[in-house]
Formats: structure tokens, C-alpha cells, sequence
């Protein structure tokens, strides 16, 4: 079935309509004693309603930031809505920071009220809401259980909705919010290391829902779709695309037990389109590949059979020849692989960070439609999307969104313009006049336009690692870290697609001539590199270093470089910045061995 989504004038009026329309039907699902429990449209709109009223009664005005602190579950996205629908603007953040980057985000945004889930994020994120000036008032999802307050109030999420009750159809009628209004501020990590608050408005999201659902109408049917969000929800990607464009379709969420239980769910839930990242299926395609060896040489055979047809036509299309085997393998091999996704999958999305094209080609293989997009948390992230209609082309990005434009600039870079693109980096003018020009969102990344309008992105501008999971990693801050401990002098981070951050470090002279006084080893560079205690007391400084650090950004493993980084070597620039390019060319090959 093909049809346009609505213009709404907020994404709370998006979500209110939908309410109305679905009733009591099932909308955002939850596993607990191993059986999935719903939440219907109408529940779910009920607390929403009764949550943004507390919330007003509690003094929070129209404007004010609101932090909301939890793992993908059902009270994540009532929570959301309520602050949006409060006239509040909500400032997701990940689970996984440090108190430090706790304390700058809620000191940077300016928030006076934290909602979060459990007692174990609680312990994180409490001592550096006491130490902000702006914060007031905590709301525990769960029990949060805390020794003393302080100077925070501390209230109970169902309490406050119990304690609320509040007429769903006279509240939404009453809500005035307009597209340009702000919504949500998305922190991520900047080329200075301090995260930057990205201004989301209501429009920009409606933006990317209205064409996500364009692609989904026109390309496969808009049906009763159902979501299984596993992917964080204070990343721009699952924020919109996980949870906001499934709000647009009607669909369902079923919220996933985590990576562990991934496959399980998936075969459970039966999901008809996952947004998901390049990391999540190499390994799939690894256990799949593995799965398959065990069951003998002949389905070995067939895979491979399967995957070079494949290969074949994403190249321009299946010889003659092989048409007879094709036919054979979706009848025997595709529908048993297809089975392991649930058996109704009608697109996988794989945004975040750069796909392998082996890999799209791996799933478009095994007969899944696989559509690999692109976007920014700049732009609400979604730029673009590969389309069936337009031809699938897996080192391309596929074409623009509905209403998105986008120019190459003369240098190369990948220039967007449009309703998606953000009002700014929240109190930080400085780097939104850098972005943004004229209108235009200078993505930072280079690229170019294929004949049939689909982008295809050649390099990166900017200096922020992606890893495999598509979290974003600012270098220059790990880099900095590391350098102020006394043993090292110089550090490079390594990880783009990645699993985990390495890097290359020069040891400070100084330092090590003491330890080689202390310890009585010669200072013989190329005998210590190899020196078991003089590597563990280097490892000794990373340690110190990755306390400090959030989990996606802590160093696993180290290189010790040949020689320092010098102007003479090229490695540094006159202004004394480390050549990223040029160290990747010299230890490259050896980085990639620790992975």
C-alpha cells in the first residue's frame, strides 16, 4: 500500500494522531519472564499526557532541558514524548558516559530536571548532577535508591503518572508547538573532545520521517510494520529512525534484550524493517558463514554459489547461465537463511558508519534487501537512502531524501540544505557559523553524484573517528588525555570501523631515561619496545587514562611508534598537529594486526 505521511506541526501531534487512529492496539513491546507484554497506542498516550502534566506541575516551563538517562525501553520513548509535550526540550544521553561527561552535558545544556532508569546509571550520573548548578529535580524510572538528596528533589516516575491523570483528547488539542520549534538537543563529539549539543527542531525530524516513509511507501508497501530497537536511543539514528519513524508509520517497537539475545529476538519478534549498523552484520555474516560450514560441504557450496550470483548481479546483473542455479537456491538455501530474520524482513537500513559493500552484498545474496544510508546527527541524521526504484549500488549511498538538496562543493565536500538540517550546536556559535553557511550544512565529508543522483562518499573531511557500531570517538581529546600523562609524549587513536579504540604512542625521552636509571636497563629504544615492564608501565598511563573514558572510547591496545612525530618526518604539521594520513601509511598495516 502506497501513501504520504501527514504534515504535522510537532512530532507530539504526530504521535497523538497516531494514538487516536490505533487505540488499543499493541505500540512499543518489552520482554519480562520471557514473555513479550504490550503497551497499547492509547496506555502509552494516556501516560504521556499524564507525565508532561506532572512535569508542568512540578514547574518546568516551556523551553527548559529536560536529561533523560536510559537503556531502549518502553519508558524511554513515553519519556521523550512527555517532555516534548510539556514544551520542554529533551537532551537523550548515553548510558555509557563517564560522570564527567555527564556533568558537561548538564551543565552545557542548561538541564534543571534528569529522568533516569535504573539505580546503576543512577550512581554514575548522581554525583555530577549534585555538582551542577542547574539541576533540581531527579525522576527514577525504576526505584532509584540514593543515600542522601542534597539539593535534588527526587520523584517517582509511575507515581507521577498515577498521581496525573490527564484527559488524552483536551490535552493534545491543546498543543501549539510549530516544526521550527526545538525539540531535542543530541550531544556528540566535536574535533575539540567536548561533546556539542546538535539542535534538533520538530521539523527537522518530520523531515526525515516524511522521507523515510516516502522510501518505505514507494519502494516496498506500507503495511503494519513492526521495529526491533537495539541501537542506542540517545544516537541521533535510533532516535529518529527507531523510534520517531516508526511513531509516522504506526508501526510497532519491540525493544531488544541486548546484542546477546539479538538473534533470538530477531526470530521472535519477526520484524519487518531493522535499522541497524555495519558492525552488527559482519558478525552475523561470520555466524551465519559458520553455521552453514556445519552442515557440510554441499551448503557450503551453496553459499558460495549464492554469494558470487550476487556478486554478479550488484555488478550489472545475473548471467544466463546462472539463472537455473538461482532458482534452485531460493528454493532450498534463501528461505532457511531468511527464516533466521524472522521471515518477513522487507529492508535492513544499515546507517552509523561506513558498510563494507562485501557485506551488503553478502545479505543481498541470501535474498534480504539491504539499503545502506547516510546522514549526520546535523541533519536529524538521515541524508540519504538506497532505493530499490533507483537501483542498488552497495558503495553508494543511495540518493537524498524527499525535500533534501545537496551540492558538491569545488573542494569536494558534500554540502546539505533543507528542513533536516539543525538551527545550530547549542551555545556554541562559533562552530555552527563553521558548519553553517549560507543555509547549507557543511557535512565535512567528500564525495560525489553518480548519473542516477545517488551519493557516493569518497573520504572524510573531519578528524572524528566512526567505529564499527557508528558511535562517534573525538581523537584530539583521547590524544590530549594521553599526552598529559608523564610517560607519553605524543599519541595517535586509531579505530575508524573498528570494534575498539588502538593507538600508536611515543614515549616521553625524558621518562624513560628514569625508568632506565631505576630499573637498570640500557635506554636501547628498539630493545625496550620490545620489553615486557617497560610496556606494562606505558600501559600503566593508558589505564589511568581510559578511567576517564567512556567505554566506546577506552584503548584496548597499543603500538609503539618508530621514531617521535616530527615536521621533518611529515608527521606533524609546522602549527605542530599530528598528520593522521601520513601516520596511517606508516603504522596502518600494523594498527590493523591488533584487531
Amino acid at each position: 500500500m502506497s501513501r504520504k505521511l501527514e504534515h504535522f506541526d510537532s512530532l507530539v501531534q504526530m504521535f497523538f494522531v497516531r494514538a487516536k487512529e490505533k487505540g488499543e492496539a499493541p505500540f512499543l513491546w518489552h520482554k519480562s519472564g520471557g514473555t513479550w507484554h504490550p503497551t497499547s497506542w492509547a496506555e502509552a498516550a494516556r501516560q504521556v499526557a499524564a507525565l508532561a502534566t506532572a512535569l508542568t506541575k512540578m514547574g518546568l516551563k516551556r523551553g527548559d532541558r529536560v536529561m533523560l538517562v536510559s537503556e531502549n525501553r518502553p519508558e524511554f520513548c513515553i519519556s521523550d514524548l512527555a517532555i516534548m509535550a510539556a514544551g520542554c526540550i529533551t537532551v537523550p544521553t548515553y548510558t555509557t558516559n563517564t560522570e564527567r561527561d555527564h556533568q558537561h552535558i548538564i551543565e552545557n545544556s542548561g538541564a534543571c530536571a534528569i529522568i533516569v532508569s535504573t539505580t546503576k546509571l543512577a550512581k554514575v550520573l548522581l554525583p555530577a548532577a549534585l555538582r551542577a548548578s542547574s539541576a533540581r529535580m531527579v525522576i527514577g524510572i525504576d526505584d532509584v535508591r540514593v543515600g542522601q538528596s542534597g539539593t535534588i528533589d527526587f520523584h517517582d516516575f509511575r507515581s507521577l503518572i498515577a498521581q496525573n491523570p490527564t484527559d488524552v483528547d483536551s490535552f493534545a488539542a491543546g498543543i501549539t508547538f510549530r516544526r521550527e520549534d526545538l525539540a531535542c538537543i543530541i550531544y556528540t563529539s566535536g574535533t575539540g573532545g567536548a561533546p556539542r549539543g546538535v539542535m534538533q527542531h520538530h521539523g527537522a525530524i518530520l523531515h526525515n520521517v516524511a522521507g523515510c516513509c516516502t522510501v518505505i511507501s514507494e519502494d516496498f508497501g506500507w503495511a503494519d510494520e513492526v521495529f526491533l530497537s537495539f541501537l542506542p536511543l540517545s544516537h541521533a539514528y535510533e532516535h529518529s529512525g527507531g523510534q520517531f519513524f516508526p511513531i509516522g508509520l504506526g508501526g510497532q517497537i519491540y525493544y531488544s534484550e541486548g546484542l546477546e539475545k539479538l538473534a533470538s529476538n530477531i526470530e521472535e519478534v519477526r520484524p519487518t524493517i531493522m535499522v541497524v549498523v555495519p558492525r552488527l552484520f559482519e558478525v552475523l555474516r561470520t555466524r551465519i558463514t559458520k553455521q552453514v560450514e556445519k552442515q557440510g560441504r554441499f551448503s557450503s557450496y551453496l553459499l558460495d554459489r549464492a554469494v558470487t550470483i550476487g556478486g554478479k548481479a550488484a555488478a550489472g546483473g545475473i548471467p544466463i547461465t546462472d539463472m537455473p542455479m538461482n532458482l534452485f537456491l531460493k528454493a532450498t538455501l534463501k528461505p532457511k537463511l531468511a527464516k533466521k530474520f524472522g521471515g518477513r524482513i522487507k529492508a535492513m537500513v544499515s546507517g552509523g558508519a561506513p558498510l563494507n559493500p562485501e557485506v551488503g552484498i553478502f545479505f543481498q545474496s541470501l535474498g534480504l534487501t539491504f539499503l545502506q544510508g547516510y546522514g549526520q546527527t546535523e541533519a536529524a541524521p538521515v541524508i540519504s537512502c538506497n532505493r530499490p526504484k533507483v537501483g542498488l549500488k552497495m558503495d553508494t549511498v543511495g540518493p537524498p531524501l524527499e525535500g533534501v538538496e545537496v551540492r558538491i562543493a569545488p573542494d569536494g565536500e558534500i554540502l546539505v540544505r533543507g528542513e533536516l538540517v539543525m538551527h545550530g550546536y547549542w551555545r556554541n556559535d562559533e562552530e555552527t557559523a563553521r558548519v553553517l553557511k549560507d543555509g547549507w550544512l557543511h557535512t565535512g565529508d567528500i564525495g560525489l553524484i553518480d548519473d542516477k543522483g545517488r551519493i557516493q562518499i569518497t573520504d572524510r573531511k573531519k578528524d572524528i573517528i566512526v567505529n564499527d557500531k557508528g558511535d562517534n570517538v573525538a581523537p584530539q581529546k583521547i590524544e590530549g588525555m594521553l599526552t598529559l600523562q608523564p610517560e607519553i609524549v605524543q599519541a595517535m587513536i586509531y579505530g575508524d570501523k573498528k570494534p575498539y579504540m588502538t593507538a600508536v604512542l611515543v614515549p616521553d625521552p625524558e621518562w624513560t631515561q628514569e625508568w632506565c636509571a631505576r630499573t637498570g636497563n640500557q635506554c636501547d629504544f628498539r630493545r625496550l619496545a620490545q620489553d615486557g615492564d617497560y610496556r606494562a608501565a606505558l600501559g600503566a598511563a593508558v589505564e589511568r587514562v581510559n578511567k576517564d573514558l567512556s567505554v566506546i572510547e577506552r584503548i584496548r591496545k597499543f603500538i609503539l611508534a618508530d621514531a617521535p612525530f616530527t615536521i621533518e618526518n611529515e608527521q606533524l604539521t609546522p602549527s605542530l598537529k599530528i598528520r593522521r594520513h601520513v601516520l596511517k601509511q606508516a603504522y596502518g598495516e600494523r594498527l590493523n594486526g591488533l584487531y
